[in-house]
């Protein structure tokens, strides 16, 4: 069974949350167990011209919100959802490809614009506390004197930021708390080594995002058995229409071609990895409205008989 829908929203173990379907409607706060929300399903740094955003999710446990990647505006998609962006806790990147971490320092400013108090941990390859250091020293004369003027705390104080360099395909511990395990395995996102899958194992449910990948046979031991696999999608014959927008970049189709992962390689992940469900995201190219989600999910059927749920269209994550 295929699913389609505007906005997609997880409540799990319901899997997908009632009243959740009219894009920009609030998602009800939920303080316990599980869910996932999708924040910006559009792969590459293009914006404008749909209102798909840039890659970004949350994952909401027991009412503490975690961040997997910060693409162009994740920060507007987490308040049109409802959600406070002070009360952000945790972030995490998969990797440095701008459409995956280009609003990383932007929704920690945000959330402190917004009343941030807490510490909030970040994690990500290697370059992130350079990265971290680097968005302080671009700020700094706002932070100073919004310090000073306003009366509000040392940003650069709240955040820490934790760098988790992660190679091959054995599981490395990110981070573990009473509510989650978080592991992480290196994937095929050439010419980049340090590119990460994220796997989340709670007491009710366990969701694997993909990150970017092509397609690598260790993410379906990775993901086994997992109730939720988040995984990119690349369109082939949608290629054309992003190298016909995008003319300075003269080797884009290869690195699109080595880097991510085509419809029916994605159901055999899928297959293998015994997912209850597969959901489609990072759609390449995800600015194209002439792709419908059935042309996104053909190949994948062919190779996945579980749930897929797919939402192709252009209104709104």
């Amino acid at each position: 069974m295929t699913i389609s829908r505007r906005r997609l929203v997880f409540a799990l173990p319901a899997l997908i949350a009632a009243g959740a379907a009219v894009p920009g409607a609030p998602v009800r706060a939920q303080s316990k167990g599980t869910r996932l929300i999708l924040l910006g399903t559009k792969g590459g740094p293009r914006v404008g011209g749909t209102g798909r955003s840039n890659p970004a999710n949350l994952v909401v446990i027991n009412g503490v919100m975690y961040v997997i990647d910060c693409g162009n505006g994740v920060s507007q998609r987490l308040a049109a959802a409802g959600f406070a962006l002070n009360k952000v806790r945790f972030i995490l990147l998969t990797h440095h490809h701008s459409d995956h971490n280009l609003e990383y320092g932007g929704l920690i400013y945000n959330a402190w614009a917004t009343g941030l108090a807490s510490q909030v941990d970040t994690y990500g390859p290697p370059g992130l506390e350079d990265m971290t250091r680097a968005f302080f020293d671009y700020m700094k004369f706002d932070i100073d004197t919004r310090i000073v003027d306003e009366g509000r705390p040392d940003l650069r104080k709240l955040v820490a930021a934790h760098e988790v360099a992660v190679e091959g395909a054995k599981p490395v511990l990110v981070l573990q708390n009473d509510d989650v395990k978080i592991t992480a395995i290196a994937v095929r996102h050439p010419p980049i080594k340090h590119a990460y899958a994220y796997r989340f194992d709670t007491r009710d449910r366990s969701i694997v995002f993909s990150g970017d990948t092509t397609y690598a046979p260790e993410l379906a031991d990775f993901a086994k058995d997992a109730d939720v696999l988040v995984h990119e999608i690349m369109y082939l014959p949608g290629l054309e229409s992003i190298l016909k927008r995008v003319p300075n970049a003269a080797t884009l189709r290869e690195h699109l071609l080595a880097s991510h992962t085509v419809p029916e390689d994605v159901g055999k992940i899928a297959a293998a990895a015994g997912v209850k469900a597969l959901v489609l995201s990072h759609f390449v190219p995800g600015d194209d409205p002439s792709i419908t989600d059935e042309m996104w999910t053909a190949g994948v059927r062919r190779q996945f008989k579980g749930r897929v749920i797919c939402w192709g269209g252009l209104e709104g994550d």
